[in-house]
């Protein structure tokens, strides 16, 4: 089912590159520590209780965004981090380094709307990607673009949802990458605003009911901080063209319905309103709405939250839907719309060992199943026979199949580790593909090798990783390695070429990416064995890759660094707690650091299917207590060289997760080693991030990196 929801610009960085002979860390020492003067960070005399324990939380105050204090405490922390880094002697050759690989042109593949064809573009260094258009063979014209939504770059687009027509456009902005959205609509042919701005929209697509209106969804704006209140009952609406927001139709959720995270689409052929409802990111409710009888009802396809229940296609009054019920690893089922319990479900597509996910594009569908982590396609038809295996470039990862069911053709993108991004052109019917665009790069993939390893776990379980390097590299363990992880909300790690990483790769770093449980590597059960007291399976399967890669001889503690955002962030802040010793560097990003307060803000409180929560029970409690980042710092002890980071608008995991962790560590840190944070202002979780703080931040990172590991950067400019 092609829902019009909003188009995610998904945007592959095509990089380029020099040889550069690079170093390793086996030089002698050639960096001195530089003596870190931290601010002072008052404490607070604040206790919880939970379950009859009282409970300390000492740098309470710094989770009030608003205050005054707090800002200040921002303003100082940030001039001792950006001094220390301006005093890293290359950190400006590696951002001009950077500079330099990101400048090059990079596109998105194209879709059809109407009578045109659209793409996205960026010509090198812009800030956010530029939205085009032609007619035919026509020429490309500018269609929106989002570098002038402001002075600065930070305001990005964020979603484009299309009418069937391609005549009405609806395009959603997000203001200093803040989850909180604003919708624009615009007369597609004269690019005119066409009505007042929908506001206060999140967590939502749109979708359009033919020409008439919209379906979007979104919460009740915080009486108080925008930034870290709780949001816990989603809305969908309907919004007519031509009435103002206020008199918009509330369809589903609120107080009669609460749910926290409620989406609504119209299926292509215009007649279904489909409407998922969850209180968690994982397991949803399926309703249905037949829009071709006025005041038809809402009817329940599934009424639980016990599984993923997704409709991807319909076909007169039969649904296909996507499904993991009694399938952990899903499977494709259909019903007929007049009587779709799950007990008349019939499978099209069945389940497999291989973890399913489903696309639809030209008559068929399109099954992406994951074998260890890497991508295998198969196009099926309404019945559920193979018409074919989709002959894909390599080994690695495929985006992209899907589009209208009426496509002729569609674009499907192709990446590894050492691979950029290509995109190709796909003849649905004959199942011939050709090169779309192939990246500018100047990288050389023959110069790198990436490998798939598995190794053992804690337990015994046997883990994929794969290690990227520069071909001959001696495994003498003084290679700096980066060791990057996730594990968590049934996300799965697949390969994918990052710009960059190149500026690690061709100074002689190594890459290591563990496909950790938690993740969806390996269907719901790889993800429910890193899920709740579960949860230490995934830091011991991160550490077990820190360890397995000093055991093989491509790096030691001394050159090993860690990295991973949000619950990779978590990620970071559990295994350097827990192992301190491992590793030289840890750089936890908008991580999730108070795991018995992170259902206190914004929506944190649909994380509980992973995590469970403090208030669960005792048993819960202490282990969250056991592992919580903020909780498990240990005065006397040598962490790691830290840099965390995190930005000042990021709603999603707010920043105070950060803010308290490094308070925490820079008063426990017993050794010379820095313990910093880096907090980016007029930022959020991530999206929509311009190029120059991209490039500006991971210049940071690299830097930081490479100077705590006293390895030396040949920086070579062309």
């Amino acid at each position: 089912m092609r829902f019009n929801f909003l188009i995610i610009l998904t945007i592959f960085a095509l990089s380029a590159c020099q040889n550069n002979t690079g170093t390793g860390g086996n030089d002698d020492q050639i960096f001195e520590p530089m003596k870190v003067n931290y601010p002072e960070t008052k404490t607070v005399d604040h206790t919880d209780d939970y379950h009859g324990e009282a409970l300390a939380d000492p740098y309470r105050w710094l989770e009030d965004d608003l205050a005054e204090d707090t800002k200040g405490w921002v303003e100082e922390e940030n001039k001792v981090t950006y001094g220390y880094l301006e005093n890293i002697p290359f950190r400006e050759d590696i951002r001009e380094r950077l500079e330099e690989l990101w400048n090059y042109e990079k596109f998105g593949s194209p879709f059809n709307e109407g009578d045109y064809t659209y793409f996205s573009k960026n010509d090198g260094l812009q800030n956010q990607f530029v939205i085009y258009r032609q007619k035919g063979g026509g020429e490309p014209e500018v269609f929106l673009d989002p570098n002038k939504f402001s002075a600065d770059g930070t305001t990005s687009l964020a979603g484009l949802s299309f009418t069937e027509d391609g005549s009405l456009l609806a395009y959603s902005i997000s203001e200093g990458g803040s989850d909180w959205r604003k919708i624009i609509i615009l007369d597609a042919e004269t690019k005119e605003i066409v009505e007042d701005t929908i506001r206060d929209v999140k967590f939502s697509g749109v979708s359009w009911k033919g020409n008439e209106g919209f379906y979007y969804s979104s919460y009740d704006k915080p009486k108080g901080s925008q930034l870290s209140e709780m949001t816990q009952h989603h809305k969908l609406y309907y919004h007519k063209l031509g009435t103002p927001q206020s008199e918009d139709e509330l369809l589903f959720g609120g107080e009669k319905t609460p749910r926290r995270y409620i989406g609504g689409g119209v299926s292509e052929d215009g007649r279904w309103l489909v409407i998922t409802a969850s209180v968690s990111t994982t397991g949803n409710e399926l309703y249905i709405k037949d829009l071709s009888k006025e005041g038809s009802p809402i009817v329940p396809v599934v009424d639980n939250f016990d599984n993923n229940h997704f409709i991807v296609h319909t076909e007169g009054n039969d649904l296909y839907i996507f499904t993991n019920l009694n399938a952990p690893n899903s499977r494709l089922v259909k019903v007929d719309a007049s009587n779709p319990s799950p007990d008349n479900w019939v499978d099209i597509i069945a389940e497999r060992k291989e973890p399913l996910s489903v696309g639809t594009a030209g008559g068929y569908f399109f099954a992406n199943y994951l074998k260890d982590a890497l991508d295998y396609i198969e196009q099926v038809d309404l019945e559920g026979n193979v018409v074919r295996v989709v002959e894909l470039p390599g080994q690695g990862n495929v985006g992209g199949f899907g589009g209208k069911w009426t496509d002729k053709t569609l674009y499907f993108t192709f990446t590894s580790y050492i691979d950029p991004s290509t995109i190709y052109k796909y003849d649905i019917e004959s199942g011939s593909s050709e090169v779309y665009k192939r990246s500018g790069v100047q990288f050389n993939p023959e110069e790198y090798e990436s490998k798939q390893v598995f190794y053992t776990s804690k337990d015994g379980t046997k883990v994929p990783m794969m290690i990227t390097h520069k071909k001959g590299i001696e495994l003498d363990g003084e290679n700096p390695t980066m060791l990057y992880g996730y594990g968590g909300f049934n996300i799965s790690l697949t390969p994918g070429f990052s710009t960059a990483r190149i500026i690690w790769l061709e100074n002689g770093g190594v890459y290591a990416v563990p496909n950790l449980r938690g993740g969806g590597e390996y269907g719901e059960e790889w993800h429910k064995a890193g899920t709740k007291m579960n949860k230490q399976n995934v830091f011991d399967d991160f550490i077990a890759a820190g360890e397995y890669l000093i055991a093989e001889g491509y790096t030691s503690s001394d050159y090993l660094a860690i990295s991973g955002g949000s619950n990779g962030g978590l990620l970071v802040g559990a295994a350097m707690t827990q192992r301190p010793d491992l590793f030289k560097v840890a750089l936890p990003a908008v991580g999730v650091m108070d795991m018995l307060r992170y259902n206190k803000f914004t929506a944190g409180a649909g994380w509980a299917y992973d995590y469970g929560t403090a208030e669960d029970s005792p048993e819960m409690y202490e282990y969250l207590k056991g592992y919580s980042p903020y909780h498990n710092i240990k005065k006397g002890t040598c962490y790691p060289a830290t840099m965390v980071t995190t930005a000042d608008h990021d709603d999603r995991v707010v920043p105070a997760h950060s803010f308290k962790f490094a308070a925490a560590l820079q008063a426990a840190q017993n050794c010379d080693t820095p313990a910093l944070i880096r907090i980016e202002t007029k930022a959020g979780h991530g999206a929509g991030k311009p190029t120059s703080k991209i490039i500006e931040e991971q210049a940071d990172k690299f830097a930081f990196t490479f100077y705590n590991m006293n390895v030396p950067v040949k920086y070579l400019k062309n």
